[in-house]
């Protein structure tokens, strides 16, 4: 099984980076986790460019995304929303609307902020966004306020109650995709 992580921080070593890899320590045995790191290439969207594939950087996005088994966003907060390449991203991927890649994929969000909120807000205007495209949202929060506290010198996840919160995450995010699978081999 294949989870795709997206990070909504173009930054190198960013908090929401560090989230995804120790989500991929907690995958099962059968999944594997693929850092998506092609966001900050992808244009912004214009539906005059939305033609066969569209830009390269866009048809990239959409690809990594139709092959993936699942989806675990890690979002930062910028202005108490979704990262504006995020956002945009997710419009080129939602198009069309009846046929696009995250339509029925199961998604899960995390985030991981300095703030002492951890991104609430914009994992909540996430999820909106993505439930809007016709991705199976699943439940579950992980919201790592004060993120320069939470993981070690060498990046590791050390907080143990959230990485009890992202372990759940991972597994109801990895028990949709197994549903979602065994229904598309037996269409």
């Amino acid at each position: 099984m294949r989870v795709l992580g997206i990070s909504g921080s173009l930054r190198n070593g960013s908090w929401n980076g560090k989230l995804l890899e120790a989500a991929a320590e907690l995958l099962p045995g059968d999944a594997e986790l693929e850092l998506y790191d092609g966001l900050k290439a992808v244009p912004p969207y214009d539906e005059d460019d939305d033609t066969a594939d569209g830009p390269a950087a866009a048809a990239h996005f959409r690809a990594a995304i139709a092959g993936a088994d699942a989806i675990l966003f890690a979002t930062p907060e910028y202005n108490s929303s979704v990262p504006g390449q995020l956002k945009n991203a997710i419009d080129w991927a939602s198009r069309p609307l009846a046929t696009n890649p995250l339509r029925n994929k199961p998604v899960a969000v995390v985030g991981a902020s300095t703030g002492a909120f951890g991104a609430v807000w914009a994992q909540a205007e996430l999820r909106k966004v993505l439930s809007a495209t016709g991705a199976r949202v699943v439940e579950g929060e992980v919201a790592v306020g004060h993120a320069q506290t939470r993981f070690d010198e060498d990046g590791r996840l050390a907080d143990h109650d959230i990485r009890e919160q992202l372990e759940e995450v991972v597994r109801v995010l990895h028990a949709e995709a197994v549903v979602r699978q065994a229904s598309l081999a037996a269409a």
